[in-house]
């Protein structure tokens, strides 16, 4: 047989399996290494090794050696299963497909238990310095003390205004009145703490430059000229800076509007009080007024229509007098509002909607409430009361309302409340006759209580503010 016909035989072959799995012959021809020649196969052998579940098919050629080698290179284990695979298993064995969320939720009440644990930050035992205030009027309706932005804290005393530098500790005599019964009940510091506005008991609004302390202009608005006719005719108990807008609240029912940068300052007149406003507190964005009466009437008005004496809500909730007054610093339609001895109510309001939204006994009558700007809280100061709670501090959380602690040792009643520019501290005037600085606010702090900047700079327990 010549090399022709050998050729032939031999393509012959290549694609007759069986005929050259029998034959003993050895060939060249392997096939390409990716895509083997299917006929150096023993695809028949192959077929019921792979169908055959019983059978255990040994080969001299699959040692126990080329096992292990084919074992650990097809990254099975010892037992033959292939490692980090995706597999199938029972309910029981296996858990939930939602074990990131349960995690979560596990993780979430480890925290929360580490903070029902951990203490509430301190809570003041005693005031931090106490001032002697001789002269400061014993009335619930006035009010005789305010704390600018330029760290200044103005205070009537009787019938002299002093202002007292929380930075150096000076304490300036601002102005005394010789008229007997004339004296300052009400006292507000403008948003820039640049003027001082002061209502008298005999009607009559001042405005005082804090850096000359100089008299800017006497606004009497109470006479027998035609110019002054729609001015107030009792004292002003409560007043309120708006921009260059002043507001003001009378014994005569009435709130004022006064723009300061004009001659005729008179800008509108509101008269839906049926007794005198003893509360004034404009909102931190200035497009609503919430003014208190001493008839239990609590009013919200909008900048924009009090030209019309339109009132955007009425609540007639509170059993008492209105007179604490504070807007939210982080809920801008929110408003907290407290009540008089007969009715010792803080209710907290959505002036958006016109509702109550919460509403807390605290049995003692309510003469002041500052919001926490550092924390969701409400401090307020307290009054006559019924039985022992009352001329206390009491804080309470937001919006729970429930209370964090209380705290103070005022013998008489808490007349007026205010915060330092910081919102750190806040002083309380007592009618014994002192201030009492509290430390309450603030962020909490790990290891020791935090001190406000004031703290360094009061040098004993106790002084006179005079």
């Amino acid at each position: 047989m010549d090399q022709s016909e050998k050729l032939r035989l031999l393509q012959s072959y290549w694609y007759s399996p069986r005929r050259l799995h029998d034959s003993p012959t050895r060939y060249d021809f392997p096939g390409d290494r990716f895509l083997p020649n299917r006929s150096l196969m023993d695809l028949d052998r192959a077929h019921t090794l792979l169908t055959n579940k019983t059978t255990d098919f040994k080969s001299s050629k699959c040692n126990e050696v080329y096992q292990q080698k084919l074992i650990e290179s097809q990254s099975l284990n010892s037992e033959g299963k292939r490692i980090m695979v995706f597999r199938g298993s029972s309910k029981s064995s296996t858990k939930s497909i939602r074990f990131v969320d349960e995690l979560r939720q596990e993780m979430a009440a480890i925290s929360d238990n580490k903070s029902k644990q951990a203490p509430y930050r301190s809570i003041p035992k005693a005031e931090m310095i106490v001032f002697d205030a001789p002269g400061l009027m014993d009335d619930y309706y006035v009010n005789i003390m305010s704390w600018g932005k330029n760290n200044v804290l103005a205070v009537g005393l009787g019938p002299t205004l002093y202002l007292w530098n929380s930075v150096d500790q000076r304490i300036h005599k601002l102005f005394h009145v010789r008229e007997e019964d004339n004296w300052p009940t009400s006292i507000t510091w403008s948003e820039e703490a640049r003027t001082l506005a002061v209502g008298y008991t005999c009607s009559n609004l001042q405005l005082w430059d804090a850096e000359s302390s100089k008299l800017v202009s006497s606004l009497f608005l109470y006479s027998f000229t035609i110019r002054s006719l729609q001015g107030h005719s009792g004292r002003i108990a409560s007043t309120a800076w708006n921009g260059h807008i002043l507001t003001s609240g009378s014994r005569d029912k009435s709130i004022i509007n006064h723009d300061v940068r004009a001659r005729n300052h008179l800008a509108s007149c509101i008269k839906k009080h049926s007794d005198e406003v003893c509360g004034l507190k404009w909102s931190n964005e200035g497009d609503r007024l919430a003014s208190g009466g001493s008839e239990k009437q609590l009013y919200i008005w909008e900048a924009s229509k009090m030209s019309s004496s339109k009132f955007l809500h009425r609540f007639t909730d509170h059993c008492a007098a209105v007179k604490a007054l504070a807007w939210c610093p982080y809920q801008h339609n929110v408003l907290a509002s407290g009540g008089g001895w007969k009715d010792r109510c803080i209710r907290i309001w959505n002036t958006q909607k016109g509702i109550c939204i919460h509403s807390i006994e605290t049995k003692a009558q309510i003469s002041g409430l500052e919001w926490n700007r550092h924390h969701k809280e409400i401090l307020s100061s307290h009054g006559y009361s019924r039985g022992e709670d009352q001329n206390k501090l009491c804080l309470w959380k937001y919006p729970s309302m429930t209370k964090v602690g209380e705290f103070g040792n005022h013998e008489p009643r808490i007349i007026n409340l205010c915060q330092s520019p910081d919102g750190v501290t806040v002083v309380s005037a007592v009618a014994d006759e002192t201030l009492r600085f509290w430390d309450v606010f603030g962020p909490p702090t790990t290891g020791t209580s935090m001190a406000s900047d004031l703290q360094g700079l009061f040098s004993s327990r106790n002084s006179l503010i005079r």
